[in-house]
């Protein structure tokens, strides 16, 4: 085989149907879209959510509760993942962000109880679980609200 006989295989390669393109092309006319009614014209259809006049789903569906424009969500770190720095080190969220514990921060970080540390470490943080900051002050670390 040389590289101008290169072919795709049979059938992966599909030419893409062009519609209203004349009577020749076996699609032009109503180009597919039927004789009459709302969808045959142009820019017609129906809205998103529209069920033919019955009430919609989102209509049916009942509603309960608030939800909190101004809520902050805090990305959440597990006490585990500190355990990858070494001993003494002052732990912030940009250092966070910096080794790949977390990709993000929205409003914050969050250190959460789950695990145990085996390091003497300071960290900077947004909030802290009460576990986890009891948890970091017994490893002889200490902690620090930003």
């Amino acid at each position: 085989m040389k590289l101008h006989e290169l072919q795709p295989a049979k059938g992966s390669r599909k030419k893409r149907t062009r519609v209203g393109r004349g009577y020749g092309s076996g699609r032009g006319s109503t180009s597919r879209r039927g004789e009459h009614g709302q969808n045959s014209r142009s820019g017609g259809g129906v809205r998103p959510g529209f069920e033919g006049g019955q009430n919609p789903i989102f209509k049916r569906t009942p509603k309960r509760g608030f939800t909190n424009p101004n809520r902050k969500e805090y990305t959440v770190v597990n006490l585990d993942d500190l355990n990858r720095f070494e001993e003494g080190t002052e732990v912030t969220p940009e250092l966070l962000q910096e080794k790949g514990v977390i990709s993000k921060t929205k409003n914050g970080v969050k250190i959460l109880g789950n695990g145990n540390v085996e390091k003497r470490l300071t960290v900077k943080a947004n909030k802290f679980s009460a576990s986890a900051s009891k948890a970091i002050e017994a490893a002889g670390g200490q902690t620090e609200v930003i």
